[in-house]
C-alpha cells in the first residue's frame, strides 16, 4: 500500500507527526495508538531511513477516529480489513509524509514483538514531538524487529544507540529467544549491547 516517497529526516517526521495530531486532537484523545517502524527509531534520535510513519493502533475505531480527523488530507488509503496481513488500515498525506494507521490482529502474549501481543502497549516511551508527547514503542521492541528480519543495516544504528543509553537487557533477552534466533547469534548482540 505504499508510494514512493523522499527519504524522511527527523525534522521533516516531528513535523508530520505534530500536524497530525494539531488536526486530530481532542477528537482522538482517547484513541491508544504507538508510533512502530523505522519511525519510532528515527524519533528515539537513531539516525535511519525511513519513507513513512507507522501509527499502531489498538482497536479499528480508532483508525476510523483518525480517518475522520484526516479529512482534510489528502487520503491514500480509506479505512480498510486487509484480511491477509491482519490489519484494519488506513493511509494519508501530512505535511508531504504518508501516515499510515492500522491495527494488526494477532493474538498473543508475548511481551517482546513490536507490533502486537502486550510488547508495544507496556514497552514504550512518550517522546517529544513538538508541543505533543507521541507515545512510541521501545527501541528494544525495534531492534527485536530489525534482527528477526535480518537487517543488520538497521539493527546496527539501534544496537550503538542502546549501547549507549543503556536497555532493558530482560526484555532483549526475551525477545532475541522468542524469534528463535541462534545461540552464536543471541551471544553476538548481547555482546553488542555490552550485556554479555
Amino acid at each position: 500500500m505504499s508510494h514512493p516517497a523522499p527519504v524522511l529526516e527527523r525534522g521533516r517526521l516531528v513535523g508530520a507527526l505534530a500536524a497530525m495530531l494539531r488536526l486530530s486532537m481532542p477528537a482522538c484523545a482517547a484513541v491508544e495508538y504507538r508510533l512502530v517502524g523505522t519511525a519510532a527509531a528515527l524519533l528515539h534520535g537513531v539516525d535511519l531511513p525511513a519513507a513513512d510513519a507507522d501509527i499502531l493502533v489498538r482497536e479499528r475505531a480508532g483508525v476510523d477516529a483518525f480517518a475522520a480527523a484526516l479529512s482534510a488530507c489528502q487520503c491514500l488509503a480509506p479505512p480498510t480489513w486487509l484480511p491477509e496481513a491482519r490489519q484494519y488500515y488506513a493511509s494519508y498525506l501530512v505535511e508531504g509524509v504518508e501516515v499510515e494507521f492500522s491495527t494488526v490482529e494477532v493474538a498473543s502474549e508475548a511481551d517482546h514483538v513490536e507490533t502486537y501481543g502486550r510488547g508495544p502497549w507496556e514497552h514504550y516511551a512518550e517522546l517529544p514531538c513538538g508541543p505533543y508527547l507521541v507515545p512510541t514503542v521501545a527501541l528494544e521492541l525495534r531492534l527485536i524487529t530489525e534482527l528477526g528480519r535480518g537487517r543488520a543495516d538497521r539493527s546496527a544504528p539501534i544496537i550503538r544507540c542502546l549501547r549507549q543509553r543503556g536497555c532493558d537487557a530482560a526484555l532483549v533477552r526475551r525477545g532475541l529467544d522468542g524469534m528463535g534466533l541462534p545461540a552464536d547469534r543471541q551471544a553476538e548482540v548481547l555482546a553488542q549491547l555490552g550485556l554479555a
